[in-house]
């Protein structure tokens, strides 16, 4: 087992570690560009951090296959540990690039400040009507940072991100947007405020002319999220619009609906600008890479040093779903919840508990791994599927390490705990 990362201050590799971070500072649990967009599901990164610097390696490749908004990449970069991701929502991989990508920072804040400024002198209500009041479908537009041009170049050539085309039909990478989405959106017109949705389609639709367009897509998603019609305690799971003044739990006190979206683009804009900042300060020059694709159908052309990556949970998230506004703004985004594994709406059926261990098995089945090569899986294995999933990969659990999840990001009285599987090829 590599030991040359192995010092710090980090729990023993006792018979159970403590692996809660309990005495970890919020801010370090969302250090630099890990809170640069809410993500459901997400682990926290002393965690990934903890096992790469065990199991791992400067200058080894690590591949986390359900890459979610990158958590392990960024982690891995930091100790010179070079990693792939595959990531079937299109909207986590634009996060990941953003949280990876490299940008001229002088004329980043002044994208920033001009598209800001363009929000600001909105003319009121009601005078010329703007472009931006049409929720029009646009033809997507060249993204300097698209992970898929990069491809062919030395430090990417681990995967091919074009995967094969699905027995069910359709391939990641045929263009289909989300139902209803353009030219006129029902779901944005419910769940923002007429003053809101106007300010952001007035950035969105101003967002082409700049070089730095991911970036400024996650500031805009980013103040989407916080300017809906929802309660301010209840941004994780709202289950309407609330259009009325309620009692806030957040705040102890009647709140107000939210009626704009330009001061949560300023305060995003300003803490997007400086978690970039930071992490610029911390990265190395191990490569990260994000593929849009199916981890079930992707074709790798080398061994890799190890997997680490958190699979989804059954039946607990609709991962496409979670992010609706961002889909709904962007709709030439990939909309695949149907391609999902384990999503929320399926449910926890015997029969989808099967499906959901074929389909963790193939993705892990896929990836050529060097002799001995740790595959680390952190799993809320509330059914016991684990065992079965590492029979059906050629895999043998090696280790299990047990911890709580604490300081979620939703408000409820639910008990949460993790597995993290310690598997190796039979």
């Amino acid at each position: 087992m590599p030991t040359a990362l192995s010092a710090g201050p980090w729990p023993a590799l006792g018979d159970q570690p403590d692996l809660s971070f309990a005495h970890v500072r919020e801010s370090e649990r969302t250090k630099h560009v890990h809170r640069l967009h809410p993500y459901l599901g997400k682990f926290i990164p002393q965690l990934a951090e903890f096992f790469l610097r065990r199991y791992f390696l400067p200058g080894s490749t690590v591949i986390d296959p359900f890459a979610g908004s990158g958590t392990t990449l960024v982690e891995a970069n930091v100790l010179g540990i070079h990693s792939v991701g595959v990531e079937l929502c299109e909207w986590n991989c634009v996060i990941t690039r953003v949280k990876t990508g490299r940008f001229d920072r002088d004329r980043l804040a002044s994208e920033i400040r001009d598209a800001l400024q363009h929000v600001a002198t909105l003319p009121p209500d009601g005078e010329a009507a703007a472009p931006t009041a049409q929720l029009r479908r646009r033809p997507a537009t060249p993204r300097p940072s698209e992970s898929r041009s990069g491809l062919d170049s030395p430090a990417t050539k681990v995967a091919s991100a074009r995967p094969e085309v699905a027995r069910s039909g359709s391939a990641v990478d045929q263009p289909r947007p989300i139902a209803g989405a353009g030219p006129h959106s029902p779901y944005l017109s419910e769940w923002y405020s007429p003053r809101a949705l106007r300010e952001l389609l007035a950035f969105r639709d101003r967002i082409p002319i700049y070089k730095h367009q991911d970036v400024l897509r996650v500031i805009l998603s980013r103040s989407a999220r916080s300017a809906r019609l929802v309660p301010h305690y209840d941004l994780a799971r709202p289950q309407r619009p609330v259009r009325t003044d309620y009692y806030c739990i957040k705040h102890r006190r009647t709140c107000a609906p939210v009626d704009e979206a330009l001061k949560f683009m300023r305060r995003y804009a300003a803490d997007t600008l400086r978690r970039l900042g930071e992490f610029a300060a911390l990265r190395t020059n191990a490569t990260m890479t994000i593929l849009h694709a199916d981890a079930r159908q992707v074709t790798y052309d080398r061994p890799l040093a190890g997997i680490l990556t958190s699979p989804p949970y059954v039946g607990l998230i609709d991962y496409h779903d979670q992010h609706r506004y961002a889909y709904e703004l962007f709709p030439e985004l990939h909309w695949l919840p149907e391609q999902e594994i384990g999503r929320l709406g399926d449910g926890r059926s015997r029969s989808i508990r099967d499906r959901y261990c074929a389909d963790v098995a193939a993705t892990l089945s896929r990836v050529p791994l060097r002799s001995g090569a740790p595959v680390i899986l952190v799993a809320n294995d509330a059914f016991g599927l684990y065992p079965e999933i590492a029979t059906r990969a050629g895999l043998e659990i090696e280790r299990v390490f047990h911890r709580p999840v604490l300081k979620r990001t939703e408000r409820d009285s639910a008990q949460y705990s993790e597995s993290v599987f310690l598997m190796r090829r039979a």
